[in-house]
């Protein structure tokens, strides 16, 4: 059997200009995701990154720590879902960031007031309601994230290896398609997505079976400081 690792980007740049720029926990997470693959024997025969720049910053540090030198594929299909646009439909001002995070400091917890308000923007975006607002509706970000599924099950031998670098939406409804779950249970995946997390799909002869959802054992213990989740 052949298998998928999905693996979420390391910590991004959360209130900085640049989110899509992986932190300093951000990169470390990266390399230690990747001693983590290695340690646990995947060979990789294909490795996949979306566009993003957090998501080739995290394939580069994992994949130097395993030693690979095989050409990172770009796939935009496993891109992260437009999530500045589903803000700004939700609140207009916040297209100003200086905006955003003066209101979400106001309440105290910067961290916490922007989760809250965030969930409530995605909740309006997966709805389906209001589909004519946004750059890509759900219905479209779910389609290609299904598609982008197939075509790394595509590229992957009986025996061989996938690891794809991408994000927390991504996986989500991956799995929701794979455990047939709805559109509003997919979202409960996504909320507890640790940042270089690894998800693994075996393909097989009978088809795809989804044995592990957001693996994040490498980030816990003596390193409990890179466990982080946003």
């Amino acid at each position: 059997m052949g298998a998928v690792y999905l693996i979420r980007h390391g910590q991004a740049s959360f209130g900085s200009e640049n989110y899509d720029a992986l932190s300093p926990v951000g990169h470390e997470q990266a390399r230690v995701v990747g001693r983590a693959l290695w340690a646990r024997g995947v060979q990789p025969t294909a490795v996949v990154s979306g566009t993003m720049q957090r998501h080739q910053e995290t394939a580069a540090g994992a994949l130097a720590e395993m030693g690979v030198n095989l050409p990172l594929q770009i796939h935009a299909g496993v891109n992260e879902f437009a999530h500045e646009n589903v803000i700004e439909v939700a609140e207009p001002r916040y297209a100003s960031k200086t905006v955003m995070m003066s209101e979400m400091a106001a309440a105290g917890d910067p961290r916490r007031a922007f989760q809250k308000f965030f969930q409530d923007a995605v909740t309006r975006w997966v709805g389906g309601n209001h589909d004519d607002e946004y750059d890509e509706p759900w219905s479209v970000f779910k389609l290609r994230c299904v598609s982008a599924l197939e075509d790394l099950v595509a590229m992957t031998p009986a025996k061989g290896h996938t690891v794809a670098f991408t994000s927390g939406g991504t996986i989500s409804v991956m799995c929701a398609h794979l455990l047939g779950l709805s559109d509003a249970q997919a979202f409960t995946i996504n909320w507890t997505l640790a940042n270089a997390g690894v998800t693994k799909i075996v393909t097989g002869r009978d088809g795809l079976h989804l044995v592990s959802i957001n693996e994040h054992a490498h980030l816990e213990g003596a390193e409990s400081s890179l466990l982080t989740f946003r």
